[in-house]
């Protein structure tokens, strides 16, 4: 299957690249000191490209080897004392079983969105990684500038500019908020492992892209990051989504040290009307 290396070195280099904080849900993932804040103040009422009950389902693939299986999804938290103008956004990563011989990964994150204004309110991070098990919840105070932490067993309250994303909600606000036209950019930032980290998207292109989707016409969209990312990538990860009214996500890709972690939408599309096969 690996035909280059042994598989035991192969299989040790993926855990180094895959086996970090919510890695797979957000290449989903993405997806992601500030450079330039967008504050989600005076937005107004965003457009929403997604809807409640959207779930997309990714394979992620590492040197032509299946290695993760991710879900992203958007589910209704009316009924739970919330009411109709949030959504939580859940994303989960399990590694195929191959890759959990090796070193098991079962990690969700879930986040409540403000429809309103497309920032987090609060966040849960369960961290399943080899031995390693770590829960972590964020309570973001958009208004006050603040984020209170809680990661084993310590809390400590920290600043934050207004506006500011987590690691899967930053996603759905580029999904919104970004121009699908080439040369169109946006800066957010996203707070994540007690720091502040800037992050801009830039779109690229448009180009025709073929996969179990079909035959689809997507923006291509740079993810540039000053620092090591969520797949300890080097370099930036690009991500292609449909250009309709959907805006969904059907592959993303991160160089690591050794390849590309790619992601491929497997599931979803379907489901939720946003990709449909071309001529």
């Amino acid at each position: 299957m690996l035909k280059s290396l042994p598989t035991w070195i192969s299989l040790a280099r993926l855990r180094t690249s895959i086996g970090r904080p919510a890695a797979i849900g957000a290449v989903l993932l993405t997806l992601l000191v500030p450079l330039e804040t967008t504050a989600a103040e005076g937005l107004g009422e965003p457009a929403r490209p997604f809807i409640v009950g959207e779930r997309l389902t990714y394979e992620v693939s590492w040197l032509n080897l299946t290695a993760a299986i991710a879900v992203m999804e958007v589910v209704s938290t009316e009924g739970r004392g919330s009411t109709s103008s949030t959504a939580k956004l859940i994303g989960t990563a399990q590694s195929t079983p191959i890759i959990t011989k090796f070193f098991p990964v079962d990690n969700r994150v879930e986040s409540e969105l403000d429809l309103d204004t497309l920032t987090p309110g609060h966040l849960t991070f369960h961290r399943r990684e080899g031995k390693k098990k770590e829960d972590i919840e964020y309570t973001f105070h958009q208004k006050e500038g603040t984020v209170t932490a809680v990661r084993g067993g310590t809390t400590e309250s920290l600043s934050i500019p207004t506006g500011t994303h987590d690691i899967i909600s930053c996603l759905y606000y580029t999904r919104a908020m970004l121009p699908p036209k080439p040369g169109a950019s946006l800066k957010m930032n996203v707070y994540h492992d007690k720091k502040n980290r800037p992050v801009e998207v830039r779109v690229e292109g448009i180009e025709t892209l073929e996969g179990g989707w079909g035959r689809v016409e997507t923006v291509r969209v740079r993810v540039i990051m000053p620092f090591h990312g969520l797949f300890m990538n080097k370099g930036d990860i690009h991500v292609w989504v449909t250009n309709d009214e959907r805006k969904t996500p059907v592959r993303m890709k991160a160089k690591v040290v050794l390849g590309a972690i790619v992601a491929d939408l497997v599931d979803g599309w379907s489901r939720v009307g946003s990709v449909k096969p071309g001529s």
